[in-house]
């Protein structure tokens, strides 16, 4: 008698190939831009709020989707990252395919619902996302671009939230700047933990091209850069104060684990549990926001 292990059925097979990690992490900034833009919470509002979190979920898992198809053959060859590859789960690359178009139709469906800047917005981020992955085009391999397209990219996902609710402002860019300049130094530390799958797949991240004690110190500065400019904001009424206490609170954390991580010689594992431990921080912070806007 052979043994014959048990094989899920093919459509959950499919869906494990989203990294559904990421798509929770990268609910939490669209879900901001709508609490700061919303005057109050109410039954159509809540309604509103739950048709933008399954359009983001939607589009983000369209995005990692798309990075994971257009890169297989360079996470193939990545140590770290090919037992998970689709390909080696016997998923094939056309059936990924179906699935990252039909997430982001999905998506642009919620996203009609609930107006046209909110629809036009999420356009704009499903186009960075193809000029970041996209085979040809392939602007991750492009260093500085790569950080510039991250740094637009952060400011639209906020305003994709605070569009539900208001017409894009000074108010809220000023806002998105603070999610925008996370996102562009948590993509650093990502090119900072992959270098050496980058290197050896010739992938020219900054990381790459500039070294990655280099480019981590300046992940850490854009960090700190953010928090400022939060406490700034909280300083001139632009959002509740006391969170510029929470960035105080957390900040010292922050500073031990990035050393931590830099005496270690920053290899994958230190990176990776310096990205948990502050995508940890942050999100605690983002519920505290929550919090303080509603209750102001």
């Amino acid at each position: 008698m052979t043994d014959r292990s048990p094989v899920a059925p093919w459509a959950l097979r499919l869906l494990s190939c989203i990294r559904f990690d990421e798509v929770l992490v990268l609910q939490g900034t669209p879900l901001l831009g709508a609490v700061f833009a919303m005057s109050q919470l109410t039954n159509q509002s809540v309604m509103a709020l739950m048709l933008l979190a399954a359009g983001n979920a939607f589009l983000v898992a369209h995005v990692f989707l798309l990075n994971d198809w257009a890169g297989v053959h360079q996470d193939l060859r990545d140590p770290a990252r090919s037992a998970g590859v689709f390909l080696n789960r016997g998923i094939r690359r056309h059936e990924v395919a179906a699935l990252l178009l039909l997430l982001l139709l999905l998506s642009l469906m919620a996203f009609s619902q609930l107006g046209p800047a909110t629809l036009g917005l999420g356009l704009m981020i499903a186009v960075a996302s193809a000029l970041y992955s996209v085979p040809h085009v392939y602007m991750k391999g492009v260093p500085l671009v790569s950080s510039a397209l991250h740094l637009v990219s952060g400011v639209l996902h906020f305003l994709l939230g605070y569009s539900v609710f208001r017409s894009p402002d000074i108010h809220g860019l000023q806002i998105a700047l603070f999610f925008a300049v996370i996102f562009s130094a948590g993509h650093l530390t990502q090119e900072v933990r992959d270098r050496e799958a980058d290197l050896g797949n010739g992938i020219h991240t900054n990381a790459v091209k500039f070294g990655k004690k280099r480019v981590f110190i300046v992940s850490f500065a854009l960090f700190n850069f953010a928090d400022a400019l939060l406490i700034l904001l909280a300083l001139n009424g632009a959002v509740p104060q006391g969170l510029a206490l929470v960035v105080a609170a957390i900040y010292p954390l922050h500073l031990h684990w990035t050393l931590q991580a830099m005496r270690e010689g920053l290899p994958f594992q230190s990176v990776r549990r310096l990205q948990i431990r502050y995508r940890a921080l942050y999100a605690g912070m983002g519920a505290v926001m929550i919090m303080s806007v509603l209750l102001t």
